[in-house]
């Protein structure tokens, strides 16, 4: 069962213009548990950088947020069958992805690396006969499935999220995890016991995804636009990622809708 959880959205101008906007809660699908995009506070609250940003994206379309927590590899199907109207979940927008659903412009440019426990490997050039963690359909996945005969991976053990995979990881099950660079970066500057040794550049860029061209996309996209000039997008990073966003990154740069090739 899919759960669902109400998270307050940043306050809505009042007076009727407003009121007549309210809709049905804007129903959000994210896995949960992963930092600092979307997971649970020491309260039990949701926070993260795209719980913010959803939750702006929902005031200004007068709606309420309902985050459902849905496993990654989950919420391409979800979008698609219209069980919620948007995923959220450092999403990369790739050609293939914009075959069957649609993203909103770019608001994050990122990476893939490569995080081992202590005295792990130093490199992918030392994983060979290793095994390597990854979430199941994520780009790291995609990643590690194409290039496990270039590094000569043992095996390729799939996880539901980053904390399962941590866990192996620090237990020594696994002697490497491929993932986003920020999410792990965030993750571990607190953990002496795991490092990230290597950044995999693949240029990714994420979004929010929706159903193939719904026109809930395109309200987004325009919405981030105005969120881009205004500051907004500026001030999350700098909030949940301790830096301003570098000029010419898509967290400040106006972008087009990505649009299928």
């Amino acid at each position: 069962m899919l759960r669902k959880f109400i998270v307050p959205v940043w306050v809505v101008a009042a007076g009727a213009g407003a009121a007549a906007q309210a809709q049905d809660a804007l129903e959000v699908g994210a896995n949960i548990g992963n930092v600092p995009w979307e997971f649970q506070d020491e309260s039990g609250e949701f926070v993260g950088f795209e719980v913010e940003l959803a939750n702006a994206v929902a005031s200004q379309l007068g709606r309420e947020v309902e985050i459902v927590n849905i496993p990654f590899n989950g919420l391409f199907s979800a979008v698609q069958s219209g069980r919620i109207d948007m995923a959220m979940s450092s999403i990369t927008i790739t050609d293939e992805r914009l075959q069957s659903v649609s993203f909103a412009q770019p608001y994050y440019d990122s990476d893939q690396s490569l995080t081992v426990g202590a005295e792990g490997p130093a490199s992918l050039d030392e994983m060979k006969d290793k095994v390597v963690g990854v979430d199941t359909g994520s780009t790291g996945d995609m990643w590690a499935t194409e290039h496990a005969e270039d590094y000569g991976f043992a095996d390729i053990r799939r996880y539901e999220g980053l904390q399962p995979a941590m866990l192996d990881l620090t237990a020594g099950r696994i002697d490497g995890y491929i993932s986003d660079i920020p999410a792990l970066q965030y993750y571990v500057k607190d953990k002496p016991a795991l490092e990230v040794v290597q950044r995999i550049e693949t240029g990714e860029k994420y979004s929010f995804m929706f159903a193939k061209d719904a026109e809930l996309a395109t309200e987004v996209n325009e919405i981030l636009s105005g969120l881009k000039e205004d500051g907004t997008l500026a001030e999350l990073h700098e909030k949940w990622f301790g830096a301003a966003p570098e000029a010419g990154t898509s967290t400040v740069t106006v972008l087009d809708m990505p649009s299928a090739e």
